[in-house]
């Protein structure tokens, strides 16, 4: 559980604080929230002194009017009724109040039953409550306003009150908490804003990346999505776009070059090779040993110009007829002509079929043959059987084997192991680079699986949809 959440922590550590998404998200995030913050805090403030001040000028008007209509009718029908009469818009809540505020001898409908409303602060002036006031007795708060007043001239003081509950919102978790619910919902719509506009931004520089990572040197002649966006992306995938297109011209020119340079070296290493053939025949005594030499370098350089034009061509991908080729048989043929070395014994599940190049496949099969028989000690297995919707060829020698951190090398081209130089100084370490090259142009790969003894070279290739029948 703790590996889990430590992987979930960095994945998003990654998301978010790595990626230009996730960091131009919370900036955003981060800049909108103090600004939103000091803007709400300061609405809020604002908002609660101007209700505050309307509900006081509300119940202040409240209160000038009663006690207006008390002092022009002397006051003694409202103590007598006990009734505050109201008008519309006035307080709600309306209180005349003995100046010991013990005594409620008026109320208005709704302040009924209520206790009094306001309390005496001074003794001085007319004007003796202005200010909020949370009893128990009223939901919330209320704006309380008061003023002294005689029933009759030499008659006793009273004070008329009126009252205003105040809007929820200034309580005093509402208002806060709206804000903050408010806040929150801004928040998340920044964040969802910025992380949606910032991902379509970046859209097509994914599909550029994803594009630019299926490329490889065979593949030069693809190019980039362009976004018509008139902007830095698109002088970006146009740019990557120049830049594929020289790369495939230096790479054409280099492939033309190698191409050119192996056919025009054929003819005279092939001359060369049959004058040293002729003279070997020929010259008797010291010289022979030299001639000999020389013929076998002759050989070993016209063995890496013939593969160098192979690889030409592969690189080039170069169209070759393709038919129904079938694996057991050219692996029996190709084991029946190696009667010299080591012993090959075959595995093969007959009509195992792939489409290909003959001449290829018997290239490949010869390349790993020849590769095993250099490393066996005493013998050779060559197996040929379906696997699942795959053709697998298997050759299997007794030899030392491949060390695993160096099966990958192998691959390289004119990359040789110490034991491939001392068993075959005159090889020219493109065989095996060949063989892969040619099953992964039919859709297959050729790879080095662990074995007991020995190294166990794989190919899989696709299987002939209609089985070779044709």
């Amino acid at each position: 559980m703790t590996q889990e959440w430590g992987e979930r922590a960095r994945y998003w550590h990654n998301r978010l604080l790595v990626s230009v998404r996730g960091r131009a998200t919370v900036i955003s995030v981060g800049v909108t929230a103090l600004f939103l913050t000091v803007t709400l805090v300061l609405g809020m403030l604002l908002l609660r002194d101007w209700l505050e001040n309307r509900v006081a000028r509300s119940t202040e008007s409240t209160a000038e009017h009663i006690t207006f209509d008390f002092l022009r009718r002397g006051g003694q029908a409202m103590l007598t009724t006990g009734s505050i009469p109201t008008r519309p818009g006035d307080a709600p809540l309306a209180q005349i109040v003995s100046t010991d505020s013990r005594t409620v001898l008026a109320a208005s409908a709704d302040a009924r039953g209520m206790p009094p409303l306001g309390y005496i602060r001074s003794t001085s002036g007319k004007l003796v409550i202005d200010e909020k006031s949370c009893p128990d007795f009223i939901p919330g708060c209320a704006w309380v306003f008061g003023m002294r007043a005689r029933t009759a001239p030499g008659g006793q003081d009273v004070i008329i009150v009126a009252a205003t509950p105040l809007p929820g919102l200034l309580s005093v978790w509402a208002l806060p908490l709206t804000l903050s619910l408010v806040l929150l919902a801004l928040l998340s719509l920044v964040a969802w804003w910025t992380w949606h506009t910032i991902g379509r931004a970046f859209t097509p520089i994914e599909r550029i990346r994803r594009e630019l990572a299926d490329l490889d040197a065979r593949d030069l002649d693809q190019r980039v999505f362009v976004p018509q966006t008139h902007g830095e992306i698109q002088g970006l995938a146009e740019t990557v776009n120049r830049t594929l297109e020289r790369l495939e011209e230096a790479t054409d020119r280099e492939r033309r070059f190698i191409s050119d340079a192996s056919h025009d070296l054929r003819n005279p290493i092939a001359g060369l090779q049959m004058q040293l053939e002729l003279a070997l025949e020929e010259v008797d005594g010291e010289a022979r040993p030299m001639i000999r030499s020389a013929l076998r370098d002759t050989e070993r350089l016209n063995d890496i110009v013939i593969d160098l034009l192979e690889l030409s061509r592969l690189d080039a991908r170069a169209p070759q007829p393709v038919e129904p080729v079938d694996l057991a048989d050219l692996a029996r043929r190709e084991a029946e002509r190696r009667t010299d070395g080591a012993r090959i014994t075959t595995r093969l599940e007959p009509g195992v079929v792939v489409r290909a190049n003959r001449v290829r496949m018997v290239r490949v099969l010869g390349n790993l043959l020849n590769n095993a028989k250099r490393h066996a000690e005493s013998s050779i297995e060559v197996t040929v059987r379906r696997d699942g919707g795959m053709a697998l060829l298997q050759v299997l020698d007794d030899g030392h084997g491949i060390p695993p951190d160096q099966r990958e090398r192998v691959f390289e081209r004119f990359a040789r192991l110490t034991e491939s130089r001392e068993r075959d100084p005159q090889g020219t370490g493109l065989g095996l680079p060949i063989a892969r090259e040619i099953a992964e142009i039919y859709g297959g790969s050729l790879t080095i699986a662990d074995s007991a003894k020995g190294a166990c070279f794989v190919m899989r290739l696709p299987l002939a949809e209609d089985g070779g029948s044709h």
